[in-house]
């Protein structure tokens, strides 16, 4: 019985890295996870080694999936600084609305 609704099944852009529209809008992730590349990559920058990571999360991951994580941002380094830079916006931007709204009602 088809319900009428569409569906996207996670597309494989790498190996062990998936984008689905309905995981985290889209954004590169751990295949079967909801733990973006960005997350992976942050916590690298935070100077985390892959072994460090595994269990960081709730989900337990594998090295592979760490390594495949890395191995994607290196090679679309623009798309993920870009993801990143445009987060930082966002909460700037909430920040300074926040602000803005809390300096009015002293």
């Amino acid at each position: 019985m088809d319900s009428g609704m569409a569906t996207t099944a996670p597309k494989t852009v790498f190996s062990h890295i998936t984008k689905n529209p309905n995981v985290r809008g889209g954004k590169a992730c751990i295949e079967g996870t909801r733990i973006s590349v960005k997350d992976i990559v942050c916590l690298h920058e935070e100077g985390r080694t892959p072994e460090q990571m595994l269990n960081v999360f709730g989900t337990p991951l594998t090295l592979s999936q760490i390594h495949a994580a890395l191995a994607y941002y290196y090679d679309h380094r623009d798309e993920i600084d870009a993801s990143v830079a445009e987060e930082e916006r966002i909460a700037a931007e909430y920040e300074r609305k926040r602000d803005e709204y809390l300096s009015r009602r002293r």
